[in-house]
């Protein structure tokens, strides 16, 4: 008798839970139906939508955030992780996190919350979750959006799969960490972000009184030298001080605030002089919200590149004027080359573009074929002028690229290389504009890497000075480096490549190399040094009013 008792309430249990469970199902079913967010002032994009359906259908249509009278334990994570949207350099503003808390609350709170509740409770968490996951992994914005050509080969992300994943992770934080670029400079920015919030919650830290000069040496009265002390010491630019200091601080310019001086300098691409001039007291009193944003919009850049490095690439970094060739996929700093570079000029015709392309080929004592643009504008005028301006610069006109044939000065194929029927190309040889070789690496733009015979320029520390390639300060470092696959090819045959006869000649690769060309305002050292940019194409600002773009679209009215 007890066991039919006892077959008979697990009969009468499961008879009570199948019509809720049904309900439920046909809850989420009806969301699905109507094509709508679970939140009708919280817009949701077809894409999301079409994901959603995808992970319902799939699942059967079943609740993956709770069991209908509770939300998961995974549920309670996400949420909160929606919450803390900023500590990755997301807006919280963009999921709403809050809103799925106190549902979350209200419902844990209310046992009589029926299936119609907890559907629009699961739903709403599964399309803020989807959202989140794929900014983390892909980006909110899409780099062609903001005219970057960033077409690399990336492993898909399957969205709907993944959240289902997430649904049954014990560990919710570490499973949207690995969503994120895996590549250490990105985690070390990510660091750096919490850090300089809590520096921008400090009040006052930058508020600087006005120079008295037009700039202070050491020695020299400075009334904010002790708010100049405070400043540098919290950047970390300065040690902590030790010890009782004299009151009231001294207003002069110390010696070792000279030195910070020069570190918070070097971080932030200035020269490095210990004078605290102009320039040095603007970037001292931009507040540190603003360089917060500086890390996320940068961490919002590198979240476009491959999640890990197939093989080993070379970066160049724009705004750093910096070129980072990788020994391996691993990006410690001890195994990455480095060097300086010029990038092209801030106009609009002549910026370096940001794009991914392979490098196949490398080009020794190489022609200078001159852009269209160039020979109109600047060396047809010029040989107006100058009858010799040509031979001066070792320069000849010639049909087209590859063309042998050298063609006369006249007066009509000067007109011809105007009207861009015919061409001009400098002579292989030391005063060759691209010096004594050339990387290049196939692409849209035109745009490669070679040396340059102005080698004073890169004693600048702002370096946008080329017609958009990329002049590279230790070029046989570099073929070393593109030719390692090539052992053959030692540094004496290098030089001996770049210095020796007069014909050009190219190189083919054995394996090709991956360039990416990119635009970070930011980077954070393994050091704990944070080095600071100049936005010096507007590519930030660009950023930030395509977010402010899809802000609009993402959130509901009044939360723009």
């Amino acid at each position: 008798m007890r066991v039919i008792a006892a077959a008979l309430a697990i009969a009468a249990a499961f008879a009570a839970i199948a019509p809720a469970r049904a309900t439920t199902e046909e809850a989420l079913k009806q969301i699905i139906a109507q094509g709508r967010a679970p939140y009708p002032d919280w817009p949701a994009a077809a894409g999301e939508r079409e994901r959603m359906v995808k992970l319902y259908q799939d699942s059967g249509y079943r609740l993956l955030w709770s069991d209908g009278t509770k939300p998961s334990s995974a549920a309670i994570a996400l949420v909160q992780e929606l919450r803390r949207a900023g500590d990755r350099g997301l807006d919280p503003d963009d999921y709403p996190g809050d809103r799925l808390a106190s549902s979350s609350a209200e419902l844990t709170g209310a046992p009589h919350a029926g299936p119609e509740q907890w559907a629009e409770f699961d739903a709403g968490l599964t399309l803020a979750g989807m959202r989140f996951m794929s900014d983390l992994h892909f980006g909110r914005i899409d780099a062609a959006t903001v005219g970057h050509n960033l077409s690399v080969d990336r492993v898909e992300l399957d969205v709907p799969a993944a959240l289902e994943r997430l649904a049954g992770a014990v560990d919710v934080a570490a499973a949207l960490d690995a969503l994120e670029p895996q590549f250490r400079h990105y985690a070390l920015l990510k660091k750096q972000l919490a850090r300089y919030r809590a520096l921008a919650g400090e009040p006052g830290l930058t508020n600087l009184p006005p120079l008295q000069a037009k700039s202070v040496k050491p020695g020299n009265a400075y009334a904010g030298a002790p708010q100049l002390q405070r400043l540098l010491t919290a950047l970390g630019d300065a040690p902590p001080q030790s010890g009782p200091q004299p009151e009231p601080p001294p207003q002069i310019l110390s010696t070792s605030q000279s030195d910070a001086l020069k570190r918070f300098q070097r971080r932030h691409g200035e020269k490095a002089d210990g004078i605290l001039g102009s320039a040095t007291y603007a970037e001292l009193s931009r507040p540190l919200s603003a360089r917060a944003r500086q890390i996320e919009l940068t961490m919002e850049r590198w979240r476009w590149l491959p999640e890990e490095l197939t093989s080993a690439p070379i970066i160049v970094n724009i705004p750093q004027f910096r070129l980072f060739a990788f020994e391996s996929t691993a990006d410690s700093e001890a195994q990455i080359r480095q060097m300086d570079v010029i990038v092209g000029k801030a106009y609009q015709a002549t910026q370096t573009p940001v794009f991914s392309a392979a490098m196949t080929y490398i080009v020794f004592r190489p022609y200078w074929e001159v852009p269209y643009s160039i020979a109109r504008k600047e060396i047809v005028p010029g040989t107006r002028r100058d009858p010799n301006y040509l031979d001066r610069h070792q320069m000849e006109i010639v049909r087209g690229f590859g063309d042998t044939a050298v063609l006369p000065q006249s007066a009509d194929n000067l007109d011809a290389v105007a009207a861009g029927t015919l061409r001009i190309r400098q002579r292989p040889g030391p005063d060759n504009s691209l010096g004594l070789i050339k990387f290049m690496l196939p692409n849209p733009y035109n745009v490669y890497l070679h040396s340059t015979p102005a080698q004073t320029l890169f004693g600048d520390s702002r370096r946008d000075f080329s017609h958009s390639c990329i002049r590279a300060s230790e070029p046989v470092g570099l073929a070393q480096y593109v030719l390692r696959d090539s052992p053959e090819r030692t540094r004496e045959k290098i030089l001996a490549a770049m210095n020796d006869g007069a014909d050009s000649f190219t190189v083919p690769l054995k394996t090709p190399i991956r360039v990416f060309i990119v635009y970070g305002t930011v980077l954070a050292t393994e050091n704990g040094e944070v080095l600071f940019f100049d936005d010096i194409y507007g590519h930030d600002e660009r950023l930030e009013q395509a977010l402010r773009a899809q802000a609009v679209q993402r959130r509901p009215p009044g939360r723009e």
